[in-house]
């Protein structure tokens, strides 16, 4: 495993970063947005078991830090997103019994994180493949670049995807496409998960940035220009970071309650229960919205606690 060490931060965090090591990459485009890059681009960006716990590190400080309101991931290079489990290593063990591990919250920190607070968007660059269109599956948003490809190959090779794909798949596509997609381990392009409804917006390679005004700024970190799916996926951070961050999280909370399957109202109630619990209602950011609103300015939130 390489060395770990803690990435600088362009702010001063309340909790220390985890330590992590040359596999990830860990930037921040904005003091409240995270942006996680994949970072072994020769391996087509899988993620080895000493990774997945290293993520789900990152991810569990990003909740727990209150100037944090949204998280990215996405790969390095312009081959893939995450191509999968790391299948060597995968072999090394089957031959010595060494056993592999991932996190509760499984593939990447991602594919089994039923409860995490606060909104990641994954920016699919390339092969979305195996585990990595299983953490895509549990991530808040979707955006791809017009290359992109997923699939769930794992038929192919004796195994199965395990890692909360099979579930979540049925629920967003329908039976039928979940199982061609399951069964037949066929990739397809971004364009037709976006007809499918697991990609939000399919973008090409050249992308440079939206109109003037919202998303017109220009962003970039440490004199570094982002381009192309992940500039969208920052922009579109911007704009749920520059929200309520009570409201969405709670909001988010709500959705996962219907993803889960638990009924309206029922779900109505825990929603209302858990605004009262954290103080969202009536809170200071509830107060500040509806005053910001009447005043015909722009909010000024304070962090989540």
């Amino acid at each position: 495993m390489p060395p770990s060490s803690s990435p600088q931060t362009p702010f001063k965090p309340t909790h220390p970063l985890p330590l992590i090591s040359s596999q990830t990459l860990l930037t921040f485009p904005t003091p409240q947005i995270i942006l996680v890059t994949l970072n072994r681009p020769a391996s087509l960006n899988c993620i080895s078991t000493s990774q997945h716990h290293e993520l789900a590190s990152i991810w569990d400080w990003m909740d727990n830090e209150p100037s944090m309101r949204c998280g990215i991931i996405t790969g390095a290079g312009e081959k893939a997103f995450c191509a999968g489990a790391d299948l060597k290593e995968w072999n090394e063990s089957n031959n010595t019994g060494k056993r592999r591990s991932q996190p509760r919250s499984g593939f990447g920190g991602i594919s089994n994180r039923s409860r995490g607070k606060k909104p990641i968007i994954a920016a699919v660059n390339g092969l979305c493949l195996g585990g990595g269109f299983e953490m895509a599956i549990n991530t808040d948003m979707v955006l791809a670049s017009s290359s992109a490809v997923f699939g769930l190959p794992e038929v192919r090779i004796g195994v199965v995807a395990l890692a909360g794909a099979l579930p979540r798949l049925v629920r967003t596509v329908g039976r039928q496409r979940a199982m061609e997609c399951a069964l037949t381990g066929k990739q397809y392009p971004a364009e037709e998960m976006r007809a499918w409804g697991l990609v939000n917006e399919v973008l090409t390679g050249d992308y440079k940035g939206g109109n003037e005004g919202e998303y017109g700024r220009e962003v970039q970190e440490g004199g570094q220009q982002y381009k192309g799916v992940v500039r969208r996926a920052i922009e579109v951070a911007e704009v749920i970071a520059g929200n309520s961050p009570d409201s969405v999280m709670i909001s988010k909370y709500g959705i996962e309650l219907g993803w889960a399957g638990i009924g309206v109202e029922d779900g109505s109630a825990s929603v209302t229960q858990v605004m009262k619990d954290k103080g969202v209602d009536g809170g200071e950011n509830m107060k500040e919205g509806v005053r910001a609103f009447v005043e015909r300015r722009r909010a000024r939130w304070v962090n989540s606690k």
